[in-house]
């Protein structure tokens, strides 16, 4: 059965034009889009207006050198995967063309027959690599759906009700695990709407106690109380015209929460040590990972204010629930924290992917983030294998033994903390312990 490849284009750059058009011919025929150039100057140029996956190349060509312009490809589009083709006895030009940055060569009228299946592979990896390279892209701009990372149906279905939602202004609360990632669909909801000029506000209700969450909502009166010296806005004025974000709502308290609901119907509030109302323009968006349909049941939230958060609910799959994601997931985090420590060649060993995959990540991406974040900075070769994985994921019966894991455990704290400079709490952070965890392990290990 013939693949689809009518999303893959497929550069030629040979002054041969002969035999430039029969391989035009060839791989159009197999349902590549194909794109011909005749010269290097000619090939970068296409190169850089048309969205090209796979450049099959000549290592001889009229004004370039074929085994160079493998480099210059590589540096304008990292993604693109380049097929050197050379004449017989020619071998060395292929040979250093990989060392390039080449995918690989094949010999000119001696490996037609290979071109078809080179071809695949290469392609393959390049949308794979191009994936990751616009995902890193959007990343370094406004949140938007585009930067929602994963490709299964269960986060497809999730980012489709999302962006429908976003073009009106109907309150939004996410469903999810810790870690699922619902601040960043909350930030993508408000960036690709009609308010994206405004302010995005976020808060984290389990952060604060329910007098100093107040006040950080909805602002205060110079003289509310002792030590306010002068007026203080609130989050919801901060956020005027724009939208509001309330992470882990189902922390607050009774009473603030009938100040909420006010809020969602009126769009206005009184202040603390105000007389007047205060009136506002804010969307609000909310995300808990608790039942609260069943909390209003057993009165610990208030069911109207349930009620009006949830006009339009969106679940957010855990991480085990969307397993086809975690390679992608892994590979975009690898990316990232492999340029911050300038480790740009670092690639994943097949075994360690077939243990992320089988972990059941309580904490889901968060927890994936900080897991490849952790071995990125203890790797010190460009392959990450198994052993750089936290304990828990070594399971094998017949591995260390448990002194060897105690020397391993030792040297990855040390490891860490070289990396922090000393910084204890950002140490357990990565290391997934908590402080005190730490300071025990290194009393234990004695480690100063």
């Amino acid at each position: 059965m013939q693949q689809n490849h009518e999303n893959v284009c497929v550069l030629i750059i040979d002054d041969e034009k002969k035999l430039n058009d029969l391989l035009c011919r060839i791989i159009s025929l197999e349902g590549f889009k194909v794109k011909q150039a005749y010269n290097g100057r000619e090939g970068l140029r296409i190169l850089s207006q048309e969205d090209v996956h796979v450049v099959l190349s000549d290592v001889k060509l009229p004004d370039a050198n074929g085994v160079e312009l493998v480099e210059q490809i590589k540096k304008r589009k990292p993604y693109v995967e380049v097929i050197s083709l050379t004449a017989y006895g020619n071998i060395p030009d292929g040979v250093q063309s990989i060392k390039n940055g080449a995918f690989d060569y094949i010999t000119k009228g001696d490996d037609n027959d290979k071109i078809i299946p080179l071809l695949g592979k290469a392609s393959e990896k390049a949308l794979r690599q191009k994936r990751i390279f616009d995902l890193d892209s959007l990343n370094a701009d406004k949140p938007s759906f585009n930067s929602v990372i994963g490709n299964s149906t269960q986060i497809k279905e999730s980012i489709q009700l999302a962006r429908k939602v976003a073009q009106t202004d109907t309150t939004v609360l996410l469903l999810g695990e810790t870690g699922t990632g619902k601040e960043v669909f909350a930030q993508a909801i408000h960036f690709e709407s009609n308010r994206k000029q405004q302010r995005f506000v976020a808060l984290n209700c389990s952060g604060f106690n329910s007098d100093l969450l107040e006040s950080e909502l909805f602002g205060y009166k110079a003289g509310a109380f002792t030590g306010a010296g002068k007026d203080k806005k609130g989050l919801f004025e901060e956020a005027n015209g724009g939208t509001i974000f309330l992470d882990e709502i189902g922390e607050m308290n009774l009473d603030l929460q009938a100040k909420l609901l006010r809020v969602l119907e009126t769009q206005t509030f009184i202040k603390l040590g105000d007389t007047s109302t205060t009136r506002v323009n804010v969307r609000i968006i909310a995300a808990t990972n608790r039942n609260l349909q069943l909390e209003s049941e057993e009165g610990k939230f208030r069911m109207d204010l349930y009620y009006r958060l949830s006009v339009f609910t969106i679940s957010l799959p855990s991480l085990s629930g969307r397993r086809g994601d975690i390679e992608l997931l892994a590979e975009f985090f690898l990316k990232e924290y492999g340029r911050k420590v300038n480790k740009m060649n670092l690639k994943f060993d097949s075994a360690f992917l077939d243990l992320l995959k089988e972990h059941t990540w309580k904490g889901n991406i968060r927890e994936l983030k900080n897991v490849i974040e952790r071995v990125v900075i203890l790797a010190e070769k460009d392959t990450i294998e198994p052993a750089l994985l936290p304990f828990e994921f070594q399971n094998d019966p017949d591995g260390p033994t448990s002194l060897n894991m105690q020397m391993m455990e030792k040297q990855h704290i040390r490891k860490v903390l070289n990396y922090t400079h000393g910084n204890k709490t950002e140490a357990a952070r990565l290391l997934g312990i908590g402080l005190t965890t730490l300071y025990r392990k290194l009393e234990e290990f004695k480690i100063s």
